[in-house]
C-alpha cells in the first residue's frame, strides 16, 4: 500500500509540475520581453489589442515545430488618415526572436500576413502592429512546439540547391480594381537557421536564408520585409495589395549571402492574371 501511495504521490507531483511550468511559460518569460521590448521600442507605451482591430493567429500545439502557420489580420482599411505601417512578428523563445519585420503602405489595403515560421521552444509569440501616428498595439498566443530551429532540412541539399531562389506570386482572389485582392509568394529556398546538425558531415549547416523582400505592383511598393532564420523552409507569405487598371506586380527577394531573386505577374484591368509572367532569376 505504502509503495502505491508513493507512486501515486510521484504522479501527481510530476502533473502539478508540468502544469506550473507551462503556467509559468504561458505568462512569458519578462526578462526576455523587457530585452526584446528594449532593443525594438525602448520605452514607447504598447496597448494590448482588444477586438478585432489585431488579431494573431496561430495553432495551441503545432503539428510541426518547422512549420508553424501564422496569421496576423488587423481590422482597419489602408487609408490616408489611418493605417498600419509596421508590423513586427516575435518569437520570445526563439535564438533569434526578431522573426520579421513588415512594412505596409496604403497600397496594401489590408495590413494582413500570413506565414509559416519555426518554434523552438513552448513561447509567447506577438504581433507588434505600429500606426502612422506612432502609437503601438500587441497582441500574443502561446504556442506549445519545441525543436523546430534546429531542424533538419526537408529537401535533399543537391535538390535544394538546383531550385534555390525559384519564386512564384500568384492572385488567389478575383481582382476588382480599388479593392484589397489576396496574394501569395512561394520562394525556393532552404532557409537554413545555422543550427541544424548534419548526420553526415557532422557540422552544423551554415545559416542561408532569405533576408529582405520587396513587393511593388505598378511601381509603388506594396510591402517589404526583413525576415530571419526564424521564417521556415521555402518562405510562404500571403499578403493584399490594391489593383488599380493594368499593371505589374513585382517581387524582389535577397537572401544571407546578397543574392537577389525576381519574378513578376501582370494584371489585366480587372481580368484577374494576364499571361505574361517573368520567371525567377538569381544574381
Amino acid at each position: 500500500m505504502s509503495h502505491q501511495f508513493n507512486s501515486l504521490l510521484a504522479r501527481i507531483t510530476l502533473a502539478l509540475s508540468g502544469m506550473m511550468w507551462i503556467a509559468s511559460a504561458q505568462a512569458g518569460d519578462p526578462e526576455v520581453w523587457s530585452r526584446i521590448r528594449a532593443s525594438l521600442f525602448q520605452d514607447r507605451p504598447i496597448v494590448e489589442a482588444s477586438g478585432d482591430f489585431l488579431r494573431l493567429d496561430a495553432p495551441n500545439r503545432a503539428e510541426d515545430a518547422a512549420v508553424v502557420p501564422i496569421s496576423i489580420h488587423t481590422g482597419i482599411p489602408q487609408t490616408a488618415g489611418k493605417y498600419v505601417q509596421n508590423t513586427w512578428l516575435i518569437i520570445d523563445q526563439n535564438p533569434s526572436p526578431i522573426a520579421a519585420k513588415f512594412a505596409f503602405t496604403q497600397a496594401s489595403g489590408q495590413a494582413d500576413i500570413e506565414t509559416r515560421v519555426r518554434v523552438n521552444e513552448y513561447t509567447l509569440i506577438r504581433a507588434v502592429a505600429e500606426l502612422n501616428d506612432g502609437s503601438l498595439h500587441m497582441v500574443s498566443k502561446f504556442v506549445k512546439a519545441s525543436g523546430g530551429c534546429s531542424a533538419p532540412a526537408g529537401k535533399d541539399p543537391a535538390e535544394a540547391l538546383a531550385s534555390l531562389g525559384k519564386m512564384k506570386v500568384r492572385v488567389e482572389s478575383d481582382v476588382t480594381p480599388g479593392k484589397p485582392t489576396l496574394a501569395q509568394l512561394m520562394i525556393s529556398h532552404p532557409n537554413d537557421s545555422g543550427l541544424a546538425f548534419d548526420q553526415i558531415s557532422r557540422n552544423f549547416t551554415p545559416a542561408h536564408f532569405v533576408r529582405e523582400i520587396h513587393v511593388t505592383y505598378a511601381g509603388k511598393t506594396v510591402m517589404t520585409a526583413e525576415v530571419d532564420i526564424s521564417i521556415s523552409e521555402n518562405p510562404n507569405f500571403r499578403f493584399y495589395f490594391v489593383p488599380n487598371g493594368t499593371g505589374e506586380l513585382a517581387v524582389e527577394a535577397i537572401d544571407s549571402q546578397d543574392l537577389k531573386f525576381n519574378t513578376a505577374v501582370k494584371l489585366d484591368s480587372g481580368k484577374n492574371i494576364a499571361a505574361s509572367v517573368k520567371p525567377a532569376s538569381g544574381s
